[in-house]
This record gives structure tokens, C-alpha cells and sequence, in this order.
């Protein structure tokens, strides 16, 4: 049996299903993400001679492909916001990213140091790669489209969350990796840290994010497609703008993170009402949906063929608390007092493909030990968080919005 011919057919009925699981799935206990890992753990459980993904393994790989599956999805993140940026309008985001980040980062580094007895470095590395919610797996507790309204501030403070963190786990994974080369004394690398990773790389990724995401909107809505292949493409300027900002950012020295999230926020605010968001939103969506859906077959691939190989009792306890203790307890911390809607945005700190990639990024520049295990942490932590996340996130959401419309809440 040819490997080249049996990976078609597997692409192909991913491909399929990210048109028919929409349909199927409408209105079910079970997610989009699910599905896609169960599909990976049996097709790379059948005799078919597939090469394991093994992450370590195949560590650039992981990297790339992981690196792609994030920027898609934080433009299509930034492309839904319909509520403009804001100390007071985003007051929710603001606590996540400075309070419940910091907390989750702290709280995981001590379960991987002292529970599962990590090194420093690599109990920090463990921190910094699971405190970011994912913008890839988190659709069903996303804002809606574009021109529907602002929505709840559960969606709001989820979307905006994903579409931040993700770049701003970026200066504690190159804590993690100063402390794996320099040693863990602070006086070794704290004020370059400080002064690159944490202020030039910020700073840089959010001023070219939103001078190219504003120059590229002034284009795109001064000159509107009137030919018939420009119609064709449709959408197409926003994956152009994520791998463009991207590209720039990360030439610069920036985070190309935060550089796409701000770039697609950038977009939507201009022009706010014009019907071409839609286009660029569904063109978005439609490239998200396809690279998820290889990256979560090759999730459910690793898994059968020995990703949690080395997993200890003790290791499978500290992933499910970062899910199911860790991050809700932080998101409470983090606000208190507010918004009332706290304990569902707390519980909602969806772990996904982001933390595959700073893993993988981490293991590329830096030695790292007990890397395997970290690995089985992140998994499992992953996978519990998609199991759980994706049978509730429906129902949830549904009920809180069922809430916000009833004549009690509006009065």
C-alpha cells in the first residue's frame, strides 16, 4: 500500500468533514475537535505503515505546522470583534492577560516542579506553554461573525483573551529558555529578558500589527473588487495580511503573534459596517477550519502511537488540575468583581494547538529535560480540555444566552 495514496484519502475525509461535521454535529454534545482527534487515534491505530508523529521527532514540523494553525486562527479571532479596542471596553481582557495569565503561568510551574519534579527551567517552560487559552480550538465560545452584534462578554472576553495571550506567552517562554542556557540566576539574563522579550518585541509586534492591518484595510476598501476574478477571491487579503504582518513582525524582532491578532482588529475597525468583513471573515474561516483539522489527526495520531508513553500517575493529575482547577481558579482570581458572567470565562480557558507550538519552539532552541513528560502533560491537558470543553461549550453558551434574552436579565 503506497503511503502517498493512503495520506490522500485521509486529508480527503478530513477535508469532507470540515464540510458535513458542521451539519452533523449541529446542536450536539459533541465538538468539531473531538471528532477530528478520534479520527487520528484510530486511522494511526490501523496497520497502515503511517509514520508516528512523534513531536520530538519531528520537531520542526510540529513547530511549522502549529505556527500556521495559531496565526490563522488568531486573524479569524481578531476579523469577529465587533466591539472597538478600549481601556473600559475591554476591561475583561485586561484582567485575564495581566492577573489570570500571570497566575496560571506560576501555579503550573509549581505542580511541574513539585509535584512532578521538573527542573526550574523546564517546570517554567511547562508554565508558559499552558497558560495561553487557544484561538484554534475555541469556536463554539468565539464572538459570532461579523455585523451580528456585539455578543456576551463571556464571547468577547474569550475571543480577545485567545487572540492576546497567545503572543504574550511568548517573553515567559524565553524565560524558560534563558533560564535552560544561562542558568536560573536572574542576574544572568532578567534585564535583557526584560527590555527585549518583554518591551521591544510587544511594542513591535503591535505597532506593525496595526499599521499593516490599517494600510491594508484602506486599500482593500478604497479599491472594492469589480472584476470578475477579483470577486472570485473574495477574502483572500486576509490570510495575505496574517502571513504578511506575520513575516514582517517576526523580520523585525517582534512578536508575529500579537503583530496578526492586532493587524485583523485593525481591519475590522475600518469601515466597521462595510459587508466585505463578512467575505474576509468566511475566507478566514474556511482556511482555519482546514489546517485544524490536519493538525488534530496528527494530535489524535501522536496519542496512538505513544505520546503518553512516559505518563505518570502524577503527571496525569497535574494535566487535568491545570484544566479543570488551575485555570478556573486563576480566572476567578483574575475577576473578582467583576464580570458577573466570571465563573463561565474561567472555566472556558480552553488548552490547544498554541501550546503545542511553544512547546515545540522551545525544544528547537534550547535543552530542555524531561521533555517527554512535558509533552504527556501538555497532551493530556489538551485533550482533557477538548473533551471537556467541547461537550459543555454548546449547551453553556446556549443557556447563557437563553438567560441574557429573558425579561429578568434585559430589565
Amino acid at each position: 500500500m503506497s503511503l502517498y495514496e493512503t495520506a490522500l484519502v485521509i486529508v480527503g475525509v478530513a477535508v469532507l468533514g470540515t464540510v458535513a461535521l458542521p451539519r452533523l454535529l449541529d446542536n450536539r454534545p459533541v465538538s468539531f475537535p473531538i471528532v477530528y482527534v478520534a479520527f487520528g487515534i484510530v486511522v494511526f491505530s490501523l496497520p497502515l505503515e503511517l509514520p508516528a508523529p512523534d513531536p520530538l521527532v519531528y520537531g520542526t514540523a510540529t513547530e511549522r505546522l502549529t505556527e500556521i494553525g495559531v496565526i490563522v486562527a488568531l486573524m479569524g479571532a481578531g476579523l469577529k470583534i465587533d466591539r472597538p479596542p478600549g481601556i473600559k471596553r475591554w476591561q475583561t481582557t485586561w484582567r485575564l492577560l495581566g492577573i489570570t495569565m500571570p497566575l496560571t503561568i506560576a501555579a503550573a510551574a509549581a505542580l511541574g516542579w513539585w509535584v512532578v519534579g521538573l527542573s526550574i527551567p523546564t517546570a517554567m517552560l511547562l508554565g508558559a506553554v499552558v497558560a495561553p487559552t487557544d484561538p484554534v480550538l475555541a469556536a463554539d465560545v468565539q464572538v459570532d461573525p461579523p455585523q451580528k452584534g456585539e455578543s456576551d462578554e463571556v464571547r468577547f472576553a474569550l475571543t480577545s483573551e485567545a487572540g492576546l495571550n497567545d503572543g504574550l506567552a511568548f517573553p515567559f517562554t524565553y524565560l524558560a529558555i534563558a533560564m535552560a542556557t544561562a542558568g536560573v540566576a536572574p542576574e544572568n539574563w532578567f534585564l535583557e529578558w526584560l527590555a527585549v522579550e518583554v518591551g521591544y518585541k510587544i511594542v513591535v509586534g503591535v505597532a506593525v500589527g496595526w499599521l499593516f492591518g490599517y494600510a491594508l484595510a484602506k486599500f482593500v476598501f478604497q479599491y472594492p473588487a469589480s472584476t470578475r476574478l477579483a470577486k472570485a477571491m473574495g477574502g483572500a487579503e486576509a490570510l495575505a495580511a496574517t502571513l504578511i504582518a506575520y513575516g514582517l513582525t517576526e523580520l523585525v524582532g517582534g512578536y508575529g503573534f500579537i503583530a496578526v491578532f492586532v493587524a485583523a482588529v485593525a481591519i475590522r475597525g475600518f469601515e466597521r459596517e462595510h459587508e466585505y468583513h463578512q467575505q474576509l471573515h468566511d475566507f478566514s474561516e474556511v482556511v482555519e477550519r482546514l489546517v485544524v483539522a490536519v493538525l488534530l489527526v496528527l494530535f489524535g495520531g501522536a496519542i496512538a502511537t505513544g505520546l503518553f508513553a512516559l505518563l505518570t500517575w502524577r503527571a496525569a493529575l497535574v494535566a487535568v488540575a491545570l484544566v479543570l482547577v488551575v485555570r478556573p481558579l486563576a480566572g476567578v482570581l483574575g475577576l473578582v468583581g467583576y464580570p458577573p458572567e466570571r465563573n463561565a470565562i474561567a472555566f472556558f480557558g480552553i488548552r490547544g494547538i498554541g501550546s503545542f507550538y511553544y512547546l515545540a519552539y522551545a525544544a528547537n532552541n534550547a535543552g530542555f529535560d524531561g521533555l517527554r513528560a512535558v509533552w504527556a502533560i501538555v497532551g493530556v491537558a489538551v485533550l482533557v480540555s477538548i473533551v471537556v470543553h467541547g461537550i459543555t461549550a454548546a449547551s453553556v453558551m446556549s443557556e447563557l444566552r437563553r438567560i441574557a434574552t429573558t425579561p429578568e436579565a434585559t430589565d
